[in-house]
């Protein structure tokens, strides 16, 4: 809430497993919820991960901070991250109160 961190990236607990919980604390400590990028990341994750499809990862803003969670799996993580990078600088700037043109 300091505005000093522009983004936020967690790492695991995005599965179906009984432990994978990080949506929803992310949901909870949301303002709202930006569903585009996790999408994106699951629907490109399963050109080269059938199981991409049961993360449950999501992305939100919480004041001026874009929170992205990724999968726990390095490989995973690099992959998700990949697919969104290009559009974090934008977000940023957004963020910041810039205009979407």
């Amino acid at each position: 809430d300091s505005g000093r961190v522009d983004v936020l990236l967690t790492t695991g607990g995005t599965g179906i497993g009984p432990r994978d919980n990080t949506p929803e604390a992310t949901q909870a400590v949301a303002d709202r919820i930006v569903p585009g990028l996790s999408e994106e990341m699951r629907r490109k994750g399963l050109e080269k991960t059938p199981t991409a499809v049961l993360s449950r990862g999501t992305a939100a803003v919480r004041t001026k901070t874009l929170i992205v969670n990724l999968p726990g799996s390095p490989k995973g993580a690099v992959e998700s991250l990949e697919v969104i990078a290009h559009l974090l600088p934008h977000a940023v700037k957004v963020l910041r109160g810039a205009r979407h043109d």
